[in-house]
C-alpha cells in the first residue's frame, strides 16, 4: 500500500474532512502506539508501512528514554494521548485510532498486527482492534 492510498483509506473510514486531518490522526495514533509496544515490534510494523507513515513509529520507538517493553498505560490514557496529539476530542480520537489500526492491519502481512495486539493490555487491544480482522488470515 502506498502513502496516498493509506491516508485516503484513513480519511474515508474515519469520515475526516481533509487529508491533513487523516495525516494528523495517523501520526497521533501510530506515535502513541509506538510508545506502548516494544520497540522491535514497532520497527517491524514500520518496515511494512509506507516510509512516511512508518516514520511515526520509528521516531518514538527510537527515543532513548523508553523502556524496551513499551510504556504501560491504561486504555483511557492511550486515547487521551492520541487526542492530545491529533487535536481531536477523546471520543473522536477512539474512532480515528481504530480506523488507523484497520488500515495498518490491511497494509501489513505475516500476522504482525497480531503481535502488536498481544503486546497490549486486553482492554486496550479489544477497543483498538474492534474493527480489525487480524492479518494472520492473509
Amino acid at each position: 500500500m502506498q502513502h496516498d492510498e493509506f491516508i485516503g483509506q484513513v480519511q474515508a473510514r474515519a469520515r475526516l474532512d481533509s487529508r491533513g486531518a487523516a495525516e494528523a490522526a495517523t501520526r497521533a495514533s501510530l506515535e502513541t502506539l509506538s510508545e506502548r509496544i516494544p520497540p522491535p515490534v514497532a520497527e517491524k510494523l514500520a518496515s511494512q508501512l509506507p516510509h512516511e507513515i512508518g516514520e511515526h513509529l520509528r521516531r518514538v520507538a527510537a527515543a532513548p528514554d523508553l523502556p524496551a517493553t513499551g510504556v504501560r498505560m491504561s486504555r483511557e490514557e492511550f486515547f487521551d494521548r492520541v487526542a492530545q496529539r491529533s487535536g481531536a476530542d477523546p471520543r473522536k480520537a477512539i474512532h480515528e485510532a481504530r480506523c488507523v489500526i484497520e488500515v495498518t492491519d490491511e497494509a501489513t502481512v505475516g500476522g504482525l498486527t497480531d503481535k502488536v495486539r498481544q503486546s497490549l493490555d486486553e482492554d486496550l487491544a479489544q477497543m483498538l482492534f474492534a474493527g480489525s480482522s487480524g492479518s494472520a488470515d492473509r
